[in-house]
């Protein structure tokens, strides 16, 4: 995982130039006033600041569609260039004018950094770690903010502080930042897959990954490409496929053959009747929840209980047996020195059989023997040249795996299944003594058949595009390179704005653009700009100035004080984003950041003693501060990135990023005339309630995504969609 890990940190980068510039310019302006003589003009005053926003706000435009066809790593690229031209701008500035311009050039680097950063590490990070690397940005931001509060305190207790400099500085930075794009930073593999570049997707999943085995998971970013057709919950007891079955046993008729992404694997898979899964039954829920519909009571979206479905009832210890699915035929020595295993590579011509010519499944000549070896054997793990156990694949990540099986509908097409491990095995739930103990097998005497929950669709790929006998592997890459097929369609079409009314992605919208909204009217602009307000009245300022501090430097430290707080608190989450989950983080901080925001009120409407109006004010701020960065702050954009097909991710995130920042202006602009109106007391108490809908809109609509690869995450809200228009309708 290193390189999927210090690609996320180089590309989080950006976002800690998003957090110095917003820090420095809050100092900066100070001395801007009095040098321009702006106290008599509080529109250019506030011009000055907001510009970068207006510059984010139009280049949001833009950013998403550009990058779906540029490239997310070209952006990244172009937003350190605009970081640098901005510092230099601002260094040389010798008017208003020239000053607003290079806000604005500052504005364009933010806005592409704070909407494709996400996207980009979502797009290149396992999903076991997804949710930990995409709470970077909002790390390394904080990290920019604390150490240009440092710097600008610094420069405060100087007699003659220099606006310029402070502005300036962001060009030294953003080389580093622009060094580390052209030289460190893939482009994403789900980008290269959606442009039919699957050897350059293979070669950076190879690097991000530290395997060459990557087959499995770019199989997964093919069939991303055709997210959204129609899918069935089915569910299953999967076997180990031993190949002499025959001779031992009467094959049962229902019983259907699965094959791996990679060559040599395969299973045998019983439809279940009787016996249901979770997912199964969720599935079923829509018909359940259509006359609850009907009252005024509002009712879970269905979509929220199928994802909470499969975080309920993964086993202790995750799905062990999917985990080592993809090592079946990886690296596995017989008592010689030849390896028997092979790996598929997808650039090898010479692939031999998994599926027949004629597409039934049978075996062909070659290494038929060598495979019906390891198909029997029961350990699923690698082994190194030593012979000993190492860490086996990881299937497509999160206790998922890709299988495919014949359409009987179609001559030489495919269904894909994404298959996932229910709580135990067929005879009950294993117990915690077995699934921690030996790595579980298939059909091989040392375990027991799998009761499997599966999404099945029908797959981008058609085997009747592959030449003699062909694997999976070779269906991927003809179908991608070729003139036609589902997947050349789907790669090279591109997406269009009729793409944006499908179910899934419709559903997807509401939470994302939802989550945005209530996130800007939550307070965090309106409690950020008026804490030195806020502080002074509580009388802290005036302690820290009887220590000999000026009051703008006592401003400026207390800001940075708070800053450096915040850091644990964003660690915290860091750590708890893929255990506990997102939907947690924003259920367990909300109720919090309310509480805060009610004591603000109180304490502004009920007269308290200086020594308590201090302590509570103080103290709320820097609660407040360090719970949203724990849950209202880094998940919106985290679900934002992971919650999109591939093929409209770029300009579903513009969308939401364009909701972001109009939400930010409404809010910056209209915070003055709310003062004047209903005071600081008011204000808070608007936020107040905020705070409480969107507790509620979590509750109902935002799924919990944590360790689901993002092709899963968007069939199940395709799936879900479905299910309520059905609730609805009925």
């Amino acid at each position: 995982m290193r390189g999927a890990v210090l690609v996320a940190i180089a590309a989080a980068i950006g976002n800690l130039l998003q957090g110095w510039d917003n820090a420095t310019i809050a100092g900066a302006v100070l001395y801007i006033k009095r040098e321009f003589d702006l106290q008599s003009q509080p529109k250019i005053e506030g011009l000055i600041v907001a510009m970068s926003l207006i510059g984010a706000t139009v280049i949001t435009t833009f950013s998403g569609p550009v990058s779906d066809w540029l490239g997310r790593r070209p952006m990244l690229i172009a937003s350190s260039i605009l970081y640098f031209l901005s510092g230099l701008v601002m260094l040389w500035a010798p008017n208003v004018e020239i000053l607003l311009l290079a806000r604005l050039l500052d504005g364009f680097g933010i806005g592409l950094a704070v909407t494709l950063v996400p996207v980009y590490i979502s797009e290149t990070a396992p999903p076991e770690i997804r949710g930990l690397l995409n709470t970077l940005p909002q790390f390394t931001g904080s990290v920019g903010m604390f150490l240009s509060y440092c710097m600008v305190f610094g420069m405060s207790l100087m007699d003659s502080p220099s606006w310029r400099l402070m502005l300036g500085v962001l060009s030294a930075p953003s080389i580093v930042y622009f060094v580390l794009a052209v030289l460190f930073l893939p482009e994403s593999p789900r980008w290269l897959v959606s442009k039919g570049k699957m050897r350059e997707a293979k070669k950076v999943l190879q690097m991000l990954r530290g395997t060459e085995d990557v087959s499995g998971e770019l199989a997964l970013l093919v069939e991303g490409l055709g997210i959204g057709g129609e899918t069935s919950i089915e569910e299953y007891i999967i076997s180990q496929d031993n190949n002499d079955r025959q001779d031992h046993a009467v094959v049962d008729k229902d019983q259907i053959k699965l094959y791996g992404a990679e060559e040599g694997q395969s299973w045998i898979a019983k439809p279940v009747t009787g016996q249901q899964s979770t997912l199964g039954m969720v599935s079923r829920y829509g018909s359940m929840a259509a006359a609850a519909s009907q009252s005024m009571i509002p009712t879970m979206d269905p979509m929220v209980t199928l994802f909470g479905s499969v975080h309920e009832k993964v086993p202790e210890m995750g799905s062990m047996l999917f985990s080592n699915f993809g090592s079946m035929l990886i690296n596995t020595k017989t008592d010689g020195d030849d390896e028997v295993g092979h790996e598929w590579d997808e650039e090898n011509p010479h692939h031999k059989d998994i599926i027949g010519e004629d597409g039934d499944g049978s075996e062909g000549s070659g290494r038929e023997d060598e495979l019906e070896e390891n198909l029997r054997s029961p350990l699923l793990s690698r082994q190194d040249t030593n012979g000993e156990q190492v860490g086996g694949g990881v299937g497509i990540g999160g206790g998922w795996q890709l299988a495919y099986r014949k359409d009987e509908k179609s001559s030489g097409g495919l269904k894909r299944i994404f298959l996932h491990q229910e709580g135990g095995g067929v005879g009950g739930m294993v117990g915690a003594g077995s699934r921690r103990g030996s790595v579980l097998s298939l059909g091989g005497g040392e375990g027991e058949p799998v009761h499997a929950a599966a999404l099945v669709s029908r797959s981008v790929l058609h085997l009747d595009r592959v030449s003699g006998h062909g694997s999976i592997g070779e269906a991927i890459d003809k179908q991608v390179e070729g003139s036609g097929g589902g997947a050349a369609a789907a790669a090279k079409g591109g997406a269009g704005w009729r793409d944006l009314f499908e179910p899934g992605v419709k559903h997807a919208l509401v939470v994302g653009v939802g989550l945005q909204i209530l996130q800007q009217f939550s307070g965090i602009n309106g409690v950020l700009y008026y804490t030195p307000q806020i502080l002074e009245q509580a009388g802290v300022s005036v302690l820290l100035s009887n220590l000999g501090l000026g009051s703008e430097s006592a401003s400026l430290l207390i800001s940075g004080l708070t800053t450096l707080l915040m850091l644990p608190s964003i660690g915290v989450a860091m750590r708890l984003m893929d255990i506990a989950g997102r939907r947690w983080l924003l259920l367990s901080t909300l109720p919090v950041l309310l509480t805060t925001l009610i004591l603000l009120v109180l304490g502004n409407v009920i007269h308290l003693g200086t020594v308590t109006h201090a302590v509570i004010s103080t103290g709320s701020v820097i609660v407040y501060f360090c719970t949203f960065v724990m849950g209202f702050g880094p998940v919106p954009n985290i679900l934002c990135a992971e919650i999109f097909p591939t093929r409209v991710r770029g300009i579903c995130i513009a969308i939401c990023a364009l909701t972001f920042w109009i939400g930010d202006i409404i809010v910056t602009y209209s915070l003055p005339v709310l003062l004047n109106s209903i005071g600081l007391g008011g204000v808070f108490g608007i936020y107040a309630a905020v705070c409480t809908v969107a507790w509620f809109f979590v509750y109902l609509k935002v799924p919990e995504t944590k360790g689901m690869p993002l092709e899963v995450i968007t069939e199940f809200f395709a799936v879900g969609a479905k299910q309520s228009l059905a609730a609805e309708n009925n």
